[in-house]
């Protein structure tokens, strides 16, 4: 007899076929050296900074939020980590596991 997935199966499948799918949401990029599938969240990056925001004379902060499968990424990076995407280096200021998907806010100073 077969066994049903779990619900948690179910999502760790649903990473890859649904939310990192290329036809989908996922956009290929070279993280850390590596190519992988991600998804680079403008909209709900807009919505946390007119909840926080930040500014310094001459200097802004670039900032990105990043999904991607914590399959492909590997172990969850820390805070004050360095990240890069396509070549350009942030510094990782938020990371969390939210069911076998990383979200990683990052930022650069940028002038």
């Amino acid at each position: 007899m077969h066994k049903q997935p779990t619900f948690k199966e179910l999502l760790r499948q649903d990473v890859k076929t649904v939310f990192l799918n290329l036809e989908e949401f996922g956009e290929e990029h070279i993280v850390n050296g590596k190519k992988m599938l991600i998804i680079i969240d403008d909209v709900e990056l807009t919505e946390r900074e007119k909840r926080l925001k930040s500014h310094m004379d001459g200097i802004y902060k670039k900032q990105t939020l990043v999904y991607v499968s914590a399959l492909d990424f590997g172990p969850l990076p820390g805070v004050g980590k360095p990240l890069k995407i396509d070549g350009a280096t942030f510094i990782i200021t938020d990371s969390i596991n939210e069911s076998g998907v990383y979200s990683l806010h990052l930022e650069a100073n940028k002038s």
